[in-house]
């Protein structure tokens, strides 16, 4: 069996890796077999300014969709080879523009052949293929650009991870992780306040017996994650949403997302109006997964809290 039939996709950059050498050896046998003394890198650049015009380093990068150190690069070489000359910009004295020289030039003419011959053979292949490699390329281009690879991996690992997470009411026993997961951010960047220490010493008296509940989420069986839903004694808010907290180790799973909108299912069930929360912008993926669930920051608010810097609401 070959070798990419026992990888499957995954091993598609490879593949495709393998399949760029091989036309790129070729493209570099052909230019010889023209007598052209050329690379076949070198063939976009030569193409952007096949025009006649002179252009920047910046405007051919632009072009030809490949960044300013490669085509900067690029063009060193060709200079090297005399394929291109260097002319003052005459609306602005200090930008260097590059221009084809006449022995570029002369390439560029005989390159015409090269490339209806070349086109010729591509069609060729095209013909005998089942599949429009080029039209799918053009696909694939345009569908990664608007989701590159990474972003999609990255996607489908979370949420597969994610169903590894339960997400299981607070009992006694978790009392040190809600405790030791919340002293770890809180003193990251602040001192633990009066009435941090309340909560996480007493849980069971300063929340649980105040009307609130405290959800803990197990990846793969151990806790990594809690947050609080926390009764209010105020005029408008009946509940807070408070001390969620992942550990560093399990990050980027969706864990403090599913924590919150656990937080936020269990107060709609008890029938709240809304919900109220107290954070700081430095935590960002936090603030991000509040927006995500809802929340909406307050204009104007007190904080009750020496680190909060940002208040914020969700109604029902």
């Amino acid at each position: 069996m070959d070798f990419f039939d026992k990888t499957g996709k995954m091993a598609i950059g490879s593949r495709l890796r393998m399949l760029t050498d091989r036309i790129t050896a070729d493209a570099a046998e052909i230019y010889r077999s023209y007598g052209l003394d050329i690379r076949p890198k070198w063939f976009p650049v030569l193409y952007a300014l096949s025009d006649g015009s002179a252009k920047t380093v910046t405007g051919i990068a632009r072009e030809i969709g490949q960044t300013h150190p490669s085509v900067s690069t690029i063009v060193k070489e060709m200079a090297a080879g005399k394929l291109v000359r260097e002319v003052a910009d005459k609306a602005d004295r200090r930008r260097t523009t590059v221009a084809l020289s006449p022995q570029g030039r002369k390439i560029c003419d005989s390159l015409a052949v090269v490339c209806r011959d070349v086109e010729s053979a591509v069609e060729e292949i095209s013909g005998a293929a089942r599949h429009d490699l080029w039209r799918a390329v053009g696909e694939w281009e345009e569908l990664l650009a608007q989701r590159s690879l990474l972003q999609r991996v990255r996607t489908i690992r979370r949420e597969r991870e994610s169903q590894e997470v339960r997400i299981v009411p607070y009992e006694p026993c978790h009392q040190p992780v809600f405790r030791a997961l919340n002293v770890q951010w809180i003193t990251q960047h602040w001192q633990l306040e009066e009435h941090d220490i309340e909560c996480l010493d007493h849980p069971q008296e300063s929340i649980l017996d105040k009307g609130g509940c405290i959800f803990v989420a197990l990846y793969r069986g151990e806790p990594v994650g809690v947050c609080a839903l926390c009764r209010m004694d105020d005029p408008k808010y009946e509940y807070e949403l408070a001390k969620l907290a992942v550990s560093p180790e399990v990050r980027g799973k969706g864990i403090g997302y599913l924590l919150c909108k656990a937080v936020v299912d269990k107060a709609r069930s008890l029938g709240a109006r809304n919900i109220f929360l107290e954070s700081n912008t430095l935590l960002r993926p936090a603030i991000h997964t509040y927006r995500k669930l809802g929340f909406r920051e307050l204009a104007e608010y007190h904080p009750a809290y020496a680190r909060g810097d940002i208040q914020m609401e969700l109604f029902f």
